[in-house]
């Protein structure tokens, strides 16, 4: 659980330096902004494009047993009845009467009946939708009621049978996707943290029933260590076990990626054991036959059960950030110490002078990396603002 948003000297200064370098906006600022969503500035997009090919490398295109894809957002709306989350994707909110500010009423001590914020008397709980819905046709009478997808697991799944068909593909086996996903959150905050509109980087592993519990110990442990390869302090890093009241409806084990962040230890990846819930469900709604035939076994039909390993882009990307903050107050300077792994930018060229036979060295230097590294070259104001920048955005300087 997060706790609830309250000031921490770091994370504001995070935020103030992500503004000021080019990592995060408000979106829509000129319009006084929308809440809980954020555009990817210059430097933003390089370090989020990072953290995604490295994500996709290590668990993609390296692996002979995990395929790649790429689902649609618009989903049919029996997707989400058959997968539970129409009737189980909700939250109990309370609103205070006199602010008319909300909460979830599990983030707040149990038995609270007053706002946090003035102090005014709470609403009885009710149960808040978190998906968003739209309508997908051209006329008003004709148009069928839809939810942008809370995740993109889903879309793996109903697209079992084809996978299975189209690659050759032998259990255990993975599929993974990137994308966008939207959840319709009562409460925000802590940055990036929550937010309405995020990415998410999920994998399935397809296996056979009963080996559910080798296979989530191993999937913990591997994506532990991947945080750590993105340069991550390995002090910051926990593995945390769901106790039974937190699970998912979906979900019979699961163990959280946690980062220490300065409001505490939160949620950066959840590892779940979804058992065969999933496939099945859809089968029982589809009357498709989402089986595993194993060939080798007299033709057997399986129904595989799964193991998901789901991290947040933009969390994964906060603990990035929060992990390379650092303040050299003897010098009176922020300097990001990202991994080469994960930096926007792999290095910096800039000459002594703007005119002199260094400025042509230099610029001559930049062109030849540019096509070989994330390069930048900078000759305005003087070397030591120059050097201040770099420290800044976490890049090397040449």
């Amino acid at each position: 659980m997060v706790n609830k948003p309250v000031s921490y000297p770091v994370m504001e200064k995070l935020i103030a330096l992500s503004r000021r370098r080019g990592f995060l906006f408000q979106s829509s600022e000129i319009y006084d902004g929308i809440n809980a969503v954020y555009d990817y500035g210059p430097m933003g997009v390089e370090l989020k494009r990072n953290i995604k090919d490295l994500w996709w490398r290590d668990m993609i295109t390296s692996r002979e047993d995990i395929l790649g894809m790429d689902t649609a957002i618009l989903m049919h709306p029996r997707v989400w009845e058959a997968s539970g989350h129409v009737t189980n994707f909700h939250d109990p909110m309370v609103e205070c009467k006199k602010c008319k500010r909300r909460y979830r009423q599990d983030n707040l001590p149990e038995g609270q009946e007053t706002c946090p914020g003035c102090g005014g008397a709470l609403t009885e709980p009710r149960q808040f939708d978190l998906m968003f819905r739209t309508k997908l046709g051209s006329t008003a009478e004709g148009a069928l009621d839809i939810y942008l997808r809370p995740e993109t697991a889903q879309g793996i799944f109903v697209n079992f049978s084809n996978i299975v068909s189209s690659s050759r593909v032998k259990l255990p086996f993975g599929i993974g996707q990137l994308g966008k996903a939207f959840r319709n959150e009562i409460t925000t905050g802590n940055f990036i943290f929550r937010t309405r509109e995020f990415e998410q980087m999920e994998m399935e592993y397809f296996i056979r029933p009963g080996e559910n519990a080798e296979w989530l110990d191993y999937w913990s442990k591997e994506r532990l260590k991947w945080y750590r390869s993105l340069g991550i302090r390995e002090e910051k890093l926990r593995l945390r076990q769901h106790a039974e009241d937190e699970l998912a409806h979906y979900s019979t084990a699961c163990y959280d990626v946690e980062y220490a962040f300065p409001y505490g230890y939160s949620e950066i990846e959840g590892i779940a054991d979804r058992g065969t819930y999933d496939l099945q469900q859809h089968i029982d709604h589809s009357r498709k036959k989402l089986q595993y035939v194993d060939q080798e076994n007299r033709g057997e039909k399986i129904v595989p059960a799964v193991i998901e390993t789901s991290a947040g882009v933009d969390r994964t990307l906060l603990a990035v950030m929060t992990d390379a903050f650092w303040e050299d107050e003897a010098n009176d300077r922020i300097v990001m110490r990202f991994s080469p792994r994960v930096a926007p930018f792999k290095v910096a060229v800039f000459p002594t002078f703007q005119k002199s036979r260094d400025a042509e060295v230099a610029r001559k230097l930049y062109e030849e990396l540019r096509p070989h590294f994330a390069a930048f070259y900078d000759d305005g104001g003087s070397i030591g603002k120059r050097y201040r920048r770099q420290d800044e955005i976490g890049r090397r300087s040449a």
